[in-house]
């Protein structure tokens, strides 16, 4: 849903890009910082109960991370280490946000509902993120779903913001319905990779008859050839 504003973001980002180059600060370097930044302000501030200040710091760490892409681009460094990385030090982060939320309501907050709740939006979210890294893994179209990881981050922090404001109900709401974007948003994308994968199959109808051997024989498939007649995917198990 928000991605129709990444261009502008961008386009905003691409200054302090520019002024970074000038620096020997890496793209990888922002990358570690601002997780270890959202980690740590998370764990620290959420499972206290200061949830305002835990999200503005929160939130300062997550558009710093941003620059890593604007720096990459400007740089000309962006490689496949560097889009790993950022990838799996996001799913820390996303981990460190929910799991300082559950932790605040199993101590101080004495709602076990809601971190059970809080728990449903960690593993829906990675099982999201995983969903679309593994569909690509196997060159398969995975485009679908509206709550992704910025989406998913808006609702949680907002929420999270406005309850430390004393926002009564505010982060009950918000946790419930990302619960339910992301569990909806998980669905879409096991049917997206569904059409893909029936798209991209050849029917065995189409395929033709083998082309003879040498011998006149027909020549064996390159399936029937592999050992018990499998292919072997990219993806592995």
């Amino acid at each position: 849903m928000l991605s129709n504003l990444r261009p502008g973001l961008a386009r905003l980002l691409t200054p302090v890009g520019e002024a970074l180059a000038r620096t020997p600060v890496t793209p990888n370097m922002i990358t570690v910082t601002g997780t270890v930044g959202v980690s740590a302000s998370a764990l620290a501030l959420f499972p206290t109960g200061h949830l305002f200040a835990g999200t503005v710091v929160c939130t300062i760490f997550v558009f710093s991370d941003m620059l890593d892409g604007a720096l990459a681009r400007v740089k000309g460094t962006s490689g496949a280490f560097g889009a790993f990385l950022d990838s799996t030090l996001d799913r820390i982060a996303d981990a460190s946000i929910f799991g300082g939320l559950v932790l605040w309501f199993m101590r101080g907050g004495h709602n076990n509902v809601l971190a059970a709740v809080a728990l449903f939006c960690l593993v829906s979210g990675t099982l999201v993120s995983y969903a679309k890294a593994r569909a690509e893994g196997l060159g398969l179209r995975c485009d679908a779903g509206f709550a992704e990881r910025t989406e998913r981050l808006l609702i949680g922090l907002v929420a999270t913001g406005l309850s430390g404001l004393g926002v009564p109900y505010v982060l009950a709401i918000g946790l419930w319905l990302l619960a339910a974007a992301s569990a909806v948003t998980f669905g879409q994308r096991v049917l997206a990779v569904h059409r893909s994968a029936r798209a991209a199959a050849v029917p065995p109808a189409q395929a033709g008859p083998a082309p003879a051997g040498p011998a006149g024989t027909a020549q064996a498939s390159p399936a029937q050839a592999a050992p018990g007649g499998k292919r072997a995917g990219r993806g592995g198990g």
